[in-house]
């Protein structure tokens, strides 16, 4: 064993096709972002007002993932606070990812990690949140400033807890005498507006800016100028590029499967000890990603979209394949919560479970009418056939 982990260490250090791998991962900030230079003018021109002491109104951005609203955000950011630096003004610009786990999932989290942020401390949980209000209004006011918040995925924050967060900081400015906060809100829903208390949609988007999807040929192009730091001359081959820019169209234009889709093909083909990456390691890198995404979502869902889909799995499993009614499913996963002494929700809310399965891949749901009879789904599973015990072990471990 120790002589076949030497054979694959050197075979990577020898062979190695990158030079910087770092350009091709999602947390790389590019000096020139293609194709956005719309959309970074009117970011700017909406928080110049900053530059002059003056409170930006509040922007939402929404478009659909890998459309450049993070990277043109934190580009922003940084030229703000350099010109800011230069003429020494009291701007602070603040970024917080609402999908972290034990970040964003509470109204009382958020305010202790904005508390944190800004050189202060409250406990992780115990105190009244008007108490975490008043520490954090505090802290805003001790010196005067502007305080920009960026709020990243600000979706998932308000599905775990609500949007009287949001209600609640755009009010704040109200009750501080020297210091102002705006909000940037940044979304992959483009409905989620629309779901929003009316008072909080026209508190929150003041402004709003749409990221519309990367096309192929767009696509194709940023991974040629990151592809030219990212690897030795001449690695490569005809079409990888181009499959690469396809699948992530395919995607909804999504720059970021691009980026994940070339640097993976070029881990893949660096493993197999060669020094070129093929358009067959593209394919291999597309399955891995889809594979890996499926995992990701079933580890992170809640217990009982997991007893559904087991529910779904397991019915599968008897049937062979044959066709799988909503029905079939909640009489299954009714027995599931019994086993393991877990409430069962309504019908209504598994349907809402199943659409949601739908929505992620994870199943193909086809509704189908039966007349006076109601409307059933015609469930399909679309889990990969490779995956399929660890998901399970997945999903067991966790009940």
């Amino acid at each position: 064993m120790g002589a076949e982990l030497n054979r694959i260490f050197d075979a990577v250090a020898k062979n190695s096709i990158f030079t910087n791998k770092f350009v091709l991962q999602t947390s790389y900030t590019p000096e020139n972002i293609p194709y956005r230079d719309k959309q970074i003018e009117q970011v700017a021109s909406i928080l110049a007002p900053a530059l002059r002491g003056d409170r930006p109104s509040n922007l939402f951005i929404y478009g659909q993932t890998g459309t450049g609203k993070t990277l043109s955000a934190y580009y922003i950011r940084d030229e703000l606070m350099k010109r800011a630096k230069d003429q020494s003004l009291p701007l602070r610009i603040e970024y917080l990812n609402c999908k972290l786990k034990k970040v964003a999932d509470t109204e009382y989290r958020i305010l202790a990690e904005l508390i944190k942020k800004l050189g202060g401390e409250v406990p992780s949980t115990g105190l009244p949140t008007d108490q975490v209000y008043n520490k954090f209004i505090e802290l805003v006011e001790k010196e005067k400033k502007l305080l920009i918040i960026i709020f990243d995925e600000i979706d998932q924050a308000v599905k775990k807890i609500s949007d009287e967060f949001l209600y609640n900081l755009t009010r704040l400015n109200s009750e501080l005498s020297q210091s102002q906060i705006s909000l940037i809100g940044i979304s992959n829903d483009l409905k989620f507006l629309d779901s929003l208390d009316p008072r909080v949609r026209s508190s929150l988007g003041e402004e709003e800016l749409v990221f519309s999807p990367y096309n192929a040929v767009q696509l194709q192009e940023i991974l040629r100028e990151r592809s030219t730091h990212a690897f030795k001359e001449a690695v490569l081959e005809e079409g990888v590029l181009q499959k690469c820019a396809a699948y992530a169209a395919r995607e909804h234009g999504d720059a970021r499967r691009a980026l994940d889709l070339l640097r993976i093909s070029g881990e893949l083909a660096e493993r197999e000890g060669g020094d070129k990456i093929q358009t067959r390691h593209v394919d291999m890198a597309n399955e891995k990603i889809d594979r890996d995404k499926i995992i990701d979502v079933i580890e992170a869902a809640p217990k009982q979209f997991q007893l559904v889909l087991l529910g779904v799995m397991n019915i599968h499993d008897t049937k062979k394949g044959d066709r799988i009614f909503t029905g079939e499913v909640y009489e299954v996963y009714s027995e599931l919560c019994q086993k393991y002494r877990i409430e069962v929700l309504t019908q209504r809310r598994v349907s809402d479970i199943l659409a949601e399965m739908d929505m992620l891949g994870l199943i193909n749901a086809k509704l189908v009418s039966h007349g006076r009879h109601g409307r059933t789904r015609d469930i399909r599973l679309s889990i990969p056939n490779k995956i399929w015990n660890r998901v399970k072990e997945i999903i067991l471990n966790n009940l």
